[in-house]
């Protein structure tokens, strides 16, 4: 990434065409370019510190699309991380945030979390449920917990079927883990079905970046230095994400905290350059995969994370892997590469503008007619579903769980 200073930027507004957010509020303090000057204001001590400034910075989705547009090369990502942590550290946090962070950094309190939240799920009413929400999404609409994590389900290695082809290091992150372990099972059982020997680091835990985009670098290094050791002990097989989060905390952002984090670089460089997403990974072997006859066509649709857009791809892989998979009818929606307002916790923080982002890529999504509409990460997943009407019929699942549909189809 690009370290090119604050004062390099030109003002050209670009960044404000690319900006979710500034689309929603047109608002000059909402911009990108708006941020770094309030950023370089603040560094060179004419700007104090306030609620009010680090609410202005907070207001982001760190999706990264002004970096990618801006043609001075700065990395808009990595100064609003840098001073998200400063304001953190001056006007602290909102307890569920502190909350949220407390739990990411040990896995033993995720666990924890995740079996009293089921729990609790199982005994509230019904009625309950479905008029308390989350943001804009009632708590009925959340993905239910599975009863173990997916990692306690598995053994650490699972042999290949037929032929072996190699061996593949799966990076389950804390979502698919806790939350998503059908993805898990679905992505293990197409791996193994291309002949790949499937190892599961039992050590792994959080990427960390919803840590470090919550100023809460502390926390997050202790989880950054689990995976490195997770993950460093084989040296040569490919990493396999099903997150594009995960995928660029791993690839990208573990790189830049080397230094501050006293990382072995060479350690970390060589992880960073075996990542890759599972979408691209399948999409390059599928003629490893026996697909039966289909009968009929399931209509499908996408939408694509912006982890995945910058960083694996974009909307183009899972539209030529949608469009090589038998018994598909892949319809795009217009708005396919467009952010849906997720954000990590932004739909939580900031419901009224990530309402007006959903509701428009739920719409755009109806016109398709799709019966599944595949996104491949978590908190997009969430937000896409809760956000459909309660009689929907259409279900936001991830392509590799379309892929192990297919194989299945009898």
């Amino acid at each position: 990434m690009s370290r090119t200073t604050l004062q390099n930027c030109g003002r050209c507004g670009l960044c404000l065409s690319a900006c979710p957010v500034y689309k929603v509020l047109k608002e000059e303090h909402a911009s990108p370019r708006a941020r770094l000057k309030l950023i370089q204001a603040y560094k060179n001590k004419t700007l104090p510190t306030s609620p009010v400034l680090q609410e202005l910075v907070s207001k982001c989705l760190m999706c990264g699309r002004c970096a990618a547009m801006c043609p001075s090369g700065i990395n808009h990502y990595g100064k609003f991380m840098e001073m998200r942590r400063e304001m953190a550290a001056a006007h602290g946090d909102k307890i569920e945030i502190r909350s949220l962070v407390f739990m990411l950094a040990r896995e033993y309190r995720l666990r924890a979390a995740a079996g009293v939240a089921r729990i609790g799920r199982g005994l509230l009413p019904a009625s309950f449920q479905k008029k308390s929400r989350l943001g804009n999404i009632p708590l009925d609409r959340f993905p239910r917990f599975p009863g173990k994590p997916l990692r306690e389900t598995l053994p650490e290695e699972i042999p290949p079927q037929g032929t072996e082809r190699g061996t593949v290091v799966y990076f389950t992150g804390c979502a698919t883990n806790h939350l998503f372990a059908d993805t898990g099972h679905a992505s293990v059982r197409v791996l193994t079905a291309m002949g790949y020997r499937v190892r599961i680091p039992e050590g792994q835990t959080c990427c960390a970046l919803p840590m470090l985009f919550h100023g809460a670098a502390d926390q997050a290094g202790n989880s950054i230095q689990t995976n490195i050791q997770a993950l460093g002990a084989a040296e040569d097989d490919p990493i396999l994400v099903d997150c594009a989060t995960c995928g660029a905390a791993l690839k990208k952002e573990y790189p830049l905290l080397c230094d501050t984090l006293h990382l072995d670089s060479d350690v970390v460089a060589g992880i960073a350059a075996r990542v890759s997403h599972i979408t691209p990974f399948v999409l390059d072997h599928m003629d490893e995969l026996d697909f039966p006859a289909a009968d009929t066509a399931l209509k499908v649709t996408s939408h694509t994370p912006c982890h995945r857009k910058h960083g694996f791809g974009g909307e183009d892989v899972v539209a030529r892997l949608l469009k090589q998979t038998p018994g598909v009818d892949y319809r795009p929606a217009p708005d396919a590469e467009e952010c849906c307002g997720g954000g990590g916790t932004f739909f939580y923080e900031y419901p009224e503008i990530s309402k007006k982002m959903v509701d428009k890529k739920v719409a755009s999504a109806r016109t398709t007619g799709a019966d599944i509409w595949v996104t491949d990460c978590p908190v997009c997943r969430i937000n896409l579903a809760g956000n459909l009407d309660g009689e929907s019929s259409m279900r936001v699942i991830h392509p590799l769980e379309l892929i192990d549909m297919q194989l299945g189809r009898s």
